[in-house]
């Protein structure tokens, strides 16, 4: 069984993506059409709401790796006005679903349960075409009158069930709406299907993915007292699979690949290592080398995982069982480059570190790590240009500033310091902190200077009680 499901019956959570026909009460019909831009204020409104909820999954290569399975879909049929973002959600659940606008979300649950690219790209095409026939716009479109925030919260009760996180962002707009039918027609599944497979097939995947994830989709079938079941939500599930398999022997019946973007089985291990328990990891991944003592991600998993409880030594050994069979797996070399640092082994995080740099040069956890080890080492001047390095990819990262501040101060440069601290405080929302460090950099920056002028204007956003972002 799948590693991310066991969980899911136990917090009634399997469903998939949703669409509301909405009644409200209200005297006056809507005579204005729900426009393009009204979608994009829609999209924009849900996805802020659960953004700043915490729910999405900030791992840029999963964002990444989602991302480029979207795009190459998308470069398949007619173009969509308003561009799309893809999203994951940080929880287990089997669902997935898109709002107007272009915003397609997955949950970490859904990408658990499938079993090849194929699978995934199936559920994002089928995502995609609902968004590109506009079947949500429309229903909103013969509703009654509502302010899109109100239609974006009722949206986040009906896609986030009745969980805290849903009742966190939907509050007291399902209040305002008399019935809500949460189903797509099966005309609107019929058209989604279409459309999905000519998408997924021409960015050369294979169109059985998608009849493969319904059946294995109705194997894990549950109906849930919070959120309605996938197969309350989409009607004529067994006419679906009729005809998919139809359209599948008559249309697209050669498979082209599986894996066009291409680590699917990696972005499966490392959301186990995100979203499990180590002891739960220890026999999932022991069981996995059982049945293969070579398996790579078995003993990737592993190698991590004993190395977060402690288990040093087994977990050197899993590492270098791994790179013998993938000499050119830079986050395995990364990880066990980390794996020394964490254990106070800064020549050996060094070695290893920069073997996954010489690999992959732009990834932010590579880089932190490698800065800090050669700033544990003493070697400032190394760490400090890695640093900014990483600053230059991940300009939003709070903990970059942490160390430029720390290695600007150790190096004596006490304006550079107490300018970064107060960035780093800034983002920690911490006002009386990040004023006394923006102060005293000014006292040590050359006045007239455009370092001046900058901590001026950033002391000036907090006096005003509007700091910039």
């Amino acid at each position: 069984m799948n590693r991310l499901v066991p969980s899911l019956k136990k917090r009634g959570i399997i469903t998939c993506c949703v669409v509301i026909m909405i009644c409200f009460v209200v005297v006056e019909p809507s005579c204005a059409s729900f426009t393009l831009e009204d979608e994009r204020r829609l999209g924009k409104e849900f996805y802020e709401k659960i953004r700043t909820n915490g729910m999405l999954f900030e791992d840029r290569d999963l964002i990444e790796y989602v991302d480029t399975i979207g795009r190459r879909l998308l470069a398949q049929g007619d173009e969509y006005p308003l561009d799309f973002t893809f999203s994951v959600i940080e929880n287990a659940g089997i669902n997935a679903f898109a709002t107007p606008g272009g915003y397609v979300y997955v949950y970490a649950g859904l990408i658990g349960l499938a079993e090849n690219e194929d699978q995934l790209a199936g559920v994002l095409a089928h995502e995609i075409a609902h968004v590109k026939a506009r079947h949500i716009a429309r229903a909103i479109e013969k509703s009654k009158k509502m302010n899109i925030a109100t239609i974006a919260a009722i949206l986040a009760g009906a896609f986030l069930g009745g969980g805290e996180g849903a009742a966190a962002l939907s509050g007291l707009a399902m209040a305002a709406a008399t019935t809500m039918n949460l189903k797509y027609s099966r005309d609107h599944e019929e058209e989604a299907d279409r459309l999905g497979m000519s998408y997924i097939v021409g960015a050369r995947y294979d169109g059985k993915g998608m009849l493969d994830f319904l059946k294995l989709m109705r194997q894990y079938e549950y109906y849930s007292n919070k959120i309605p079941s996938y197969f309350l939500t989409h009607p004529g599930t067994g006419d679906r699979i009729a005809y998919l398999t139809v359209l599948i022997q008559s249309r697209y019946a050669r498979a082209e690949t599986t894996e066009a973007v291409g680590g699917f089985q990696r972005i499966k291990t490392r959301l186990i290592l995100d979203m499990q328990d180590c002891g739960s990891n220890m026999e999932y991944f022991a069981e996995k080398l059982r049945k293969n003592p070579d398996d790579v991600e078995a003993l990737y998993g592993l190698a991590v995982t004993e190395s977060k409880i402690g288990k040093i030594d087994d977990s050197h050994a899993h590492f270098a069982r791994a790179i013998r069979n993938a000499p050119d797996d830079y986050e395995i070399i990364r990880d066990l480059g980390i794996s020394y640092y964490e254990a106070g082994d800064s020549a050996n995080a060094i070695k290893y570190l920069n073997k996954s740099y010489a690999i992959k040069r732009d990834d932010p956890e590579t880089l932190r790590y490698l800065g800090r080890s050669y700033e544990s080492t003493g070697n400032l001047t190394t760490a400090l240009d890695l640093y900014k390095y990483l600053f230059e990819l991940t300009p939003s990262d709070s903990d970059v500033y942490y160390h430029l501040a720390m290695t600007y101060g150790k190096l004596n440069n006490l304006e550079a310091s107490h300018f970064y601290f107060g960035k780093y405080f800034k983002e920690q929302e911490k006002k009386s902190s990040a004023l006394f460090h923006f102060k005293a950099a000014l006292e040590q920056t050359h006045p007239g200077s455009e370092r001046a002028e900058k901590i001026k204007k950033e002391i000036e956003s907090f006096e005003s009680g509007h700091p910039e972002k």
